[in-house]
């Protein structure tokens, strides 16, 4: 049975602004159906289009843009609550793929009615617009990562953003989380060589900072973790628009 956006179980996050009752009201008659798609299943595929936008409900997946020598950039890391499509709803077609890792459930919205909410929703249309110039903004970090950390500093800046997100999503249980991506995956967005990045992930461990095994990341000094990273532990709480 499909889920209904009123009782969502993405809202009871405090990682996702509270949604008025218009807003509701709205979402609900935008949604058109929901999906699911098995692992390793492309949801949005680089250079096409797409008549269906997402959000995704459960699971988690990867964005990524593939080099004509067939190299793969990961973009980034797909979890519950990211809207997926855009691209392809305002510039015709996708700039990068989307692929599933694990078991996802997405809520499906037709494109064709993605300007009905700019024009009849302008509080829906700047959360969106939001969306877009916060995925600029860490696009942004992570270039600036890749360019002047080490890859010890890269990993302990990934762990620390992936860990951010998990724990405002109800993901993490004690000081671990389920991370269900391949050494390959972290490798791929992180511009480091799998051997390198294998050497910096026990590392890692070996400091007493993480460790990333079987499937879980688990945080075993968050502040030390942070300070490598380069990143305050104190920081103001995450929150960001659901649609």
């Amino acid at each position: 049975m499909a889920t209904a956006c009123r009782t969502c179980p993405l809202r009871k996050w405090p990682i996702f602004d509270p949604l008025t009752e218009a807003e509701i009201t709205f979402m609900e008659s935008f949604k058109s159906s929901e999906q699911v798609a098995a692992p390793g299943a492309t949801l949005l595929n680089e250079g096409e289009s797409s008549p269906q936008l997402f959000t995704v409900l459960e699971g988690m997946g990867l964005r990524y843009k593939t080099l004509p020598t067939g190299e793969r950039q990961v973009v980034n890391f797909v979890f519950p609550g990211d809207f997926l499509g855009l691209q392809a709803g305002v510039m015709a077609e996708m700039q990068h793929s989307v692929e599933a890792t694990t078991p996802m459930r997405l809520c499906v919205f037709n494109r064709s009615s993605l300007w009905s909410l700019f024009a009849d929703h302008p509080d829906r249309a700047f959360d969106l617009t939001w969306i877009a110039a916060i995925e600029e903004h860490l696009l942004g970090e992570s270039l600036a990562v890749i360019g002047r950390m080490s890859g010890l500093e890269r990993i302990a800046r990934a762990f620390v953003r992936l860990h951010d997100r998990g724990t405002a999503q109800g993901l993490v249980d004690g000081d671990s989380m389920p991370l269900p991506y391949r050494q390959h995956d972290l490798a791929d967005a992180l511009g480091l060589s799998l051997v390198h990045t294998n050497k910096m992930l026990t590392r890692i461990r070996g400091l007493g900072l993480a460790s990333w095994q079987n499937g879980r990341l688990r945080i075993l000094n968050y502040p030390a973790l942070c300070d490598l990273a380069q990143l305050e532990a104190e920081r103001g709480p995450l929150t960001r628009p659901l649609l």
